[in-house]
């Protein structure tokens, strides 16, 4: 996969460099004028000894007041699809504006709603280059629904140190805030979410509700309007970095990143519990040039999911579970086209899940899923640790289509470990018109993690190889190249 190029290398490297190649970089915790104020018995605690970057302490008695408005040559791009190459913060001669919550009538006190403080902050620190807008340590920060818009000037870096809270389940949301959505970061270029603080969704009273999966009476479901919000949410931005915070209990995904381009997530603790409906860690769509590294995700969906319009994707040294896994997909519901390309899983660790890696579409879709490699994959106690589902349907009532996402070109090699013997270990259900091509398996070596060997995988209409023996057997893949794949102006995507 040709993951080193294009606008990737031209806004995120630069990043990448500065973050671990020097000492100079924002986002280090800052002290600030006003008496700290700590956490009440029973807030969530902060990463012990989280590593955070290196900076030189601004003067503490910086403020808003002392940081000059930009220039007319400084001014934000209109045009947040085509930014400007990201300038390196190692060189830069001036400290970065400080702007703390705290002296926009922030209280923390974790009760008294501090949203008309960020706000304010986020409007002084959008029109200041290389800005920090800071929430400090020891303070707990209540917010409702907020969107923090651009464009801004570049190199704008939203710092938590201390704690930012949602209202606590659909009972304290204000009626007026969107029912979709929490934080969300709009229109922006070269921007940085970071800190040492925590994230903390209070998702419980969402799980909770009637109409969520098994949470009406005796395990039912009860219809009726069911939407929770998704905790942070980018859209249509680029050159991001998201680093160092644990993110926790949201009532729906964690992170979502929609129609973004050029995105660095690094050094993430996202939590919540095994039994969480929908909250998925982190999910992108219409996303491309995308790198996730050394984080931990336990939630009770998806860890990582890839929806559709996503390509050049690196996701190494993560630790998932419980949780549903690593998934591609769901793509093509409601017979639409889905175009997934460049997508690199390594080096990562699944355990306690109900899938490991999954790739799974519906029927009657189009477009399709291409170069997709899973490689040094170790599975702990996992269920359908290699799967591909192109039935995926979440009712009974889904019927068969002569149409589906085409998928080609997916390997799966150095994928070891132990199964949970309740579902074969290696399923490959493809679609009976559009078969699935060029599989490749390599050193996949799984056992059961207790009871005995289930040497029956599946395919159905699958083709491709095994370069080595595969533990257990998996004998059903067909030689060659099918005659035909459908109608191929279907699966075209550009």
């Amino acid at each position: 996969m040709d993951f080193h190029g294009g606008l990737f290398f031209t806004g995120i490297i630069t990043i990448l460099i500065v973050q671990y190649g020097t000492n100079v970089v924002l986002v280090e915790g800052r002290h600030h004028l006003h008496t700290s104020k700590k956490h009440k018995s029973g807030e969530s605690s902060k990463i012990a000894d989280s590593p955070v970057y290196n900076a030189p302490s601004p003067d503490s008695s910086s403020s808003s007041s002392d940081c000059p408005p930009p220039s007319d040559d400084d001014a934000p791009a209109d045009d947040p699809a085509s930014p400007p190459e990201a300038s390196d913060p190692g060189n830069s001669t001036t400290s970065p504006c400080i702007f703390n919550v705290v002296d926009f009538g922030a209280v923390g006190d974790g009760s008294t709603d501090d949203t008309a403080a960020f706000r304010a902050a986020w409007k002084e620190a959008c029109q200041a280059q290389s800005s920090v807008l800071l929430a400090p340590s020891n303070y707990v920060f209540l917010i409702t629904s907020t969107i923090f818009s651009g464009p801004c000037q570049p190199g704008l870096v939203f710092q938590v140190d201390g704690d930012l809270m949602a209202p606590n389940g659909p009972d304290c949301w204000p009626k007026g805030d969107s029912l979709q959505q929490w934080l969300v970061f709009y229109r922006l270029n070269d921007m940085t979410l970071t800190g040492t603080g925590t994230i903390e969704g209070n998702g419980q009273p969402w799980w909770d509700l009637p109409c969520k999966p098994h949470k009406g009476p005796h395990g039912s479901t009860l219809p009726g309007p069911c939407d929770s919000p998704a905790l942070i949410r980018f859209f249509l931005s680029s050159n991001l970095v998201v680093s160092g915070l644990r993110i926790q209990n949201s009532p729906k995904f964690h992170m979502k990143f929609d129609g973004c381009e050029g995105v660095i997530i690094d050094r993430l603790s996202i939590s919540s519990p095994k039994l969480s409906p929908n909250t998925d860690g982190i999910h992108i769509e219409n996303t491309k040039s995308v790198g996730i590294y050394n984080s931990v995700i336990a939630n009770g969906d998806d860890c990582i999911s890839i929806g559709p319009g996503c390509a050049n994707v690196d996701i190494e040294s993560v630790t998932c579970g419980p949780s549903h896994g690593i998934s591609i997909g769901s793509l093509g519901v409601h017979n639409s086209q889905a175009c997934v390309s460049n997508i690199t899983v390594r080096n990562a660790i699944i355990k306690e899940s109900d899938n490991g890696v999954r790739i799974k579409t519906w029927q009657g879709g189009t477009g399709s899923v291409t170069g997709i490699s899973f490689d040094n994959i170790q599975m702990d106690n996992v269920r359908n640790c290699v799967i591909i589902d192109q039935y995926y349907c979440l009712t009974k009532a889904c019927r068969n289509e002569t149409s589906a996402v085409y998928l080609s070109d997916v390997s799966f090699r150095n994928i070891k470990g132990t199964y949970d013997v309740r579902s074969p270990p290696i399923h490959f259900a493809c679609s009976d018109t559009v078969a699935c091509t060029n599989i490749t398996m390599s050193e996949v070596e799984l056992l059961p993690f207790e009871g005995e060997l289930v040497d029956d995988p599946f395919c159905w209409n699958a083709y491709g190889i095994q370069e080595t023996l595969t533990i257990p057997p998996i004998d059903c893949l067909l030689d060659g190249f099918p005659e035909t794949v459908g109608e191929s102006s279907l699966y075209e995507c550009h």
